[in-house]
């Protein structure tokens, strides 16, 4: 699959990056709209009882939710002076009806909650027409002119404005940091400036996405102004991320001396492959927040897994389509030399061996590093988004903090009770009594709503323990209604608030009273934490599950899906307990800028838990794709752990800079949310690329030996159905062309078949499993070597022909054992196919049968097919006992020859097999260049 795509790529490459270029450009502007059309607010469940209450509040309570609060100070004149008076109402008879609803202040209320503990402040209340943004850009110079008084303008319309305005530049400065400093680790990384500048375009690609994706989102539901960070951090990062391990894979392809084609095809088989399981793994973890139905997460779920999935797009379209047109020219513009490259032995390679030694102190260690960090979560306590999460220089800030402090204590925060009453006919016809229907019409009139109705029910208010005051604010004559405000002592958030709410709400309300509906911000933050509770769980069980089904297609393992699970457990409460620490407690407010307010917002929790839960992920899924690579080319999980492992240290450490980077940059941003966020990705990120995927996976690994690879035998069957296969071994451009055979006309006796042996390259020194056959061999540096079982050709039981099948019995002592090839041909995930020879008289049907890794049964092997139990590791040539030479009992010349033909394959052309002149080829032996030993080549 991810082959084809590779050639599909390669083949259209100057009209993708056209059109990709094109469209970039027309959408842009279109994505820059989007700034001015989100909304604060969403963090409310639309079917709680206090969501009810807020619709309430906005549609049968004039004025009852301002739009803006605007504060008047003078330093000395008491706000009962007429002169105050004087000066706010003409400022306020000047704005113009077609904008302003409803205006009320202290003379118009009479109420003393709307005057200052000093008498020198009072604020008025402002709702808006229209559209609310405009209608206040309208008047707010006119608010601001009063004659001889200090003005501030606060409220939900400037908040959202200020909100947006500090998102914008948050976005500004955080590129403006991280393009300079991602620009000098890529050059630093890849030592060139047009590799370098690769990963930089692909993430501006993704930056673009995340603004048109967002913008297109607003036109069918609400989207939240924290979004455009979020989502554009994920996607900057992510892309970056992508970009450099394709990258890596190609330029290493380049270096061994393949063609543009075949480097496209062999990078999009391995690392393209990795990238795409990694980028829906990150998808569906965010997918998992459309579960939960507060705007605020479904809007940032769904525009985040739609930038994860451009991001992995434009990794594996748009780049490999700039590759394949540069080819070598990657490394053009080289200033200094390359560190991000895999490389032999080193730093990792002692790591690797290190794990493998003492797998049982890493576990432990590891282990209980993970629990003290995630300790202080134990003691989280949830609060809600408010004004805090603006700097302190924000205007609407401060006069939300003035009116907490200098007012009424929760003036502008009571407990809101709404008492629907029942209410009686009047100028019925007294001979035609009864409901609506037998004496009434709709239209016939009832009683009003008078606070008489709801006063033993207020009365009982009054008594209940924190309660300090109630008050009638409002009524609805329409709906029978009377809104009561419930003040109290504390904090909204306090203990103290929910019991009043949860006291109420366990009343027995009179007989006269239909209903009691209590909202307000203390009610709406514990619906929402009994929201969160219900839902969690369903995303926790559908975010595991597929992840589940994509570990298991990527790996075709039972164990390690479920090993990677629970890594991420760790990590989470790892990043969970840093940011209690950190938040909750305090300790980086002056570091980070930021007012602790002693709680953790629940809702951005939930998004921490589904953003790390997939940035987890990612690393693991980089880290096992290789050692798995390994274990089905070698049989040997010891030696795959580690050289998976030293393999992929130095470009996995690599991404996880650049992308700490990334979220450093963002974490500097004024809006509070970011900053949490980017905190937690942060420790996750750091965890996860050290601790755990350095060496708590390696050392569980190594623990559970072959049991890392077991799958049931009735779905091994499922697996090869939904897997995206990798080729196995070598990528494809490293395939040694070997002699073919043509599809034979009649069926062939088992004839053992000689094979192109390879030298390998150097693995870290590990303890061979038990029960396994192992010899040192001569070019692995001591690495361990599994003994091969013969290759052979017996009659396809299916129909006419031939297929491959290995045979587990010993050869004659007389003869030197065959040896395997674990390298594809041309790209194929398919055995080499051996030279002709003749074959004797076909004897009676064999079942053919192939030995697999252990713990998995005998699978038969189709023509052509690479099963999937994998090849073992070709043993390397044999050196004479004395002097190096190299000896061989089929061999006896320093140089043989021979001509071949070779076929034409399903993968070169697509047409059934079949003979095909070609130019011959000759095969020789020579003595290897990389050290002692023998190695095949071919010449023109």
């Amino acid at each position: 699959m991810f082959e084809s795509l590779g050639r599909f790529v390669y083949r259209g490459r100057w009209t993708l990056l056209v059109l990709s270029v094109a469209a970039a450009v027309l959408v842009a502007p279109y994505g820059l709209e989007l700034f001015g059309r989100m909304t604060d607010g969403g963090f409310e469940d639309p079917s709680a009882e206090s969501t009810t209450s807020a619709t309430w509040n906005e549609e049968w309570y004039s004025g009852a939710s301002p739009d803006v609060v605007v504060l008047y100070t003078h330093p000395t004149v008491s706000v009962r002076d007429k002169r105050y008076k004087k000066a706010v109402h003409d400022s306020l008879r000047r704005l113009p009806a077609s904008h302003v609803r409803q205006l009320t202040t202290y003379w118009t209320a009479r109420s003393a909650k709307m005057i200052s503990h000093d008498s020198r402040s009072t604020y008025a209340l402002i709702t808006l027409k229209g559209d609310k943004q405009a209608a206040y850009a309208a008047v707010e110079q006119r608010l601001r002119t009063v004659e001889g008084l200090s003005v501030k303008i606060g409220g939900a319309v400037p908040l959202l404005r200020d909100l947006n305005t500090q998102t914008g530049a948050d976005l500004a400065r955080a590129e403006a940091i991280s393009m300079p400093v991602l620009l000098v680790l890529l050059v630093l990384v890849f030592g060139s400036l047009v590799a370098a500048g690769l990963p930089l375009l692909v993430g501006l690609l993704a930056v673009l996405g995340a603004l048109v994706l967002l913008r297109l989102l607003t036109e069918v539901t609400d989207v939240s102004v924290f979004s455009l960070n979020v989502v554009t951090m994920l996607g900057l990062g992510l892309a970056i991320d992508y970009s450099l391990f394709v990258l890596s894979a190609f330029r290493e392809e380049i270096r061994r001396g393949t063609s543009r084609e075949r480097a496209v095809v062999a990078t999009m088989a391995t690392a393209g492959r990795t990238v795409a399981f990694s980028g829906l793994t990150v998808a569906t973890a965010l997918l998992g927040l459309l579960l939960f139905p507060q705007m605020f997460l479904r809007s940032i779920g769904l525009g985040a897994a739609a930038v994860v999935l451009v991001a992995m797009f434009s990794a594996l379209v748009v780049l490999p389509a700039v590759l394949g047109i540069l080819g070598p020219r990657v490394d053009a513009l080289r200033i200094t030399p390359s560190f991000g490259g895999p490389r032999g032995g080193g730093a990792w390679h002692a790591v690797a061996s290190s794990v493998m030694r003492t797998p049982v102190l890493y576990l432990v260690g590891v282990t209980a590093v993970l629990v003290s960090l995630a300790l202080p979560f134990v003691d989280v306590k949830f609060g809600n988004v408010d004004h805090r999460v603006l700097p302190s220089r924000i205007e609407s800030r401060q006069v939300a903090e003035t009116v907490d402090t200098d007012f009424a204590r929760n003036s502008m925060a009571p407990i809101d009770v709404h008492v629907l009453v029942e209410r009686d006919f009047v100028d019925a016809d007294p001979l035609l009594p009864g409901p609506l229907g037998q004496g009434h019409t709709v239209v016939s009139p009832v009683t009003p709503v008078l606070p008489a109705d709801v006063k033993p029910f207020a009365d009982r208010l009054r008594r209940l323990e924190g309660v300090t005051g109630v008050d009638v604010t409002g009524f609805s004559q329409t709906n029978g209604s009377v809104r009561l405000a419930v003040r109290y002592e504390g904090d909204p958030m306090s203990s103290s608030a929910r019991s009043v709410v949860t006291l109420i709400r366990s009343m027995t309300p009179e007989p006269n009273i239909r209903a009691v509906v209590v909202g307000g911000s203390t009610a709406a933050q514990m619906d929402l934490m009994d929201s969160l509770a219900a839902t969690l769980p369903w995303m926790a069980l559908v975010v595991c599950g597929a992840t589940f089904v994509l570990l298991f297609a990527a790996f075709g393992s039972l164990l390690l899906p479920l090993k990677a699970l629970l890594m991420n457990v760790l990590s989470i409460g790892a990043s969970f307990g840093v940011i209690v620490w950190a938040f909750q407690y305090g300790n980086l407010a002056s570091f980070l800028g930021f007012t602790p307010t002693g709680t953790i917002e629940a809702t951005v929790t939930v998004l921490i838990l589904a953003v790390v839960f997939g940035l987890s992920m990612d690393y693991e899924l980089f880290l096992l794709s290789r050692v798995r690579a390994e274990w089905l080319r070698t049989g040997d999980n010891n030696a795959a752990v580690a050289v998976g492992l030293q393999k992929t240290g130095g470009i996995i450490t690599s991404a996880a800079l650049l992308l700490l980077v990334v979220i450093g940059a963002f974490s500097t941003a004024g809006i509070t949310i970011v900053k949490l966020l980017g905190v937690g990705m942060f420790v996750a990120i750091v965890v996860d690329a050290t601790l755990v995927r350095a060496l708590l996976v390696p050392a569980t690994m190594r623990l559970m030996g072959e049991a890392n690879w077991w799958l049931p035998g009735p779905l091994r069957g499922l697996h090869r159905r939904i897997e995206l296969r990798e080729p196995e071994g070598e990528p494809p451009s490293q395939a040694v062309a070997s002699p073919a055979v043509p599809r034979m006309k009649q069926p062939s006796p088992a004839v053992a078949l000689p094979a192109v042996p390879r030298v390998e390259p150097p693995s870290p020194a590990v303890a061979s499993p038990p029960g396994r056959r192992v010899e040192a061999s001569p070019g692995a540096a001591g690495g361990p070597r599994v003994e091969p079982p013969r290759r052979v050709v017996r009659p396809n039981l299916e129909g006419p022909g031939w297929q491959w099948a290995e045979d587990d019995a010993r050869p004659s002592p007389s003869l030197p054992a065959p040896e395997p090839v674990a390298t594809p041909l041309f790209g194929m995930d398919t055995d080499p196919i051996p030279s002709p020879m003749p074959l004797p008289p076909m004897p009676p049907p064999v079942v053919p049968v192939v030995s697999g890794p252990v713990g998995t049964a005998a699978v038969v092997r189709k023509r052509g097919i690479n099963p999937y139990p994998a090849a073992v590791r070709e043993p390397a040539p044999r050196e004479a006992a004395s002097g190096g030479e190299v000896t061989h009992e089929e061999v006896t010349h320093e140089e043989v020859t021979h001509e071949e033909e070779s076929p034409r394959t399903p993968e070169c052309d697509g047409e059934p097999f079949g003979w095909v002149k070609v130019r011959p080829r000759t095969r020789v032996v020579r003595a290897s260049t990389d050290g002692a030993g023998w190695t095949w080549a071919e010449v023109d």
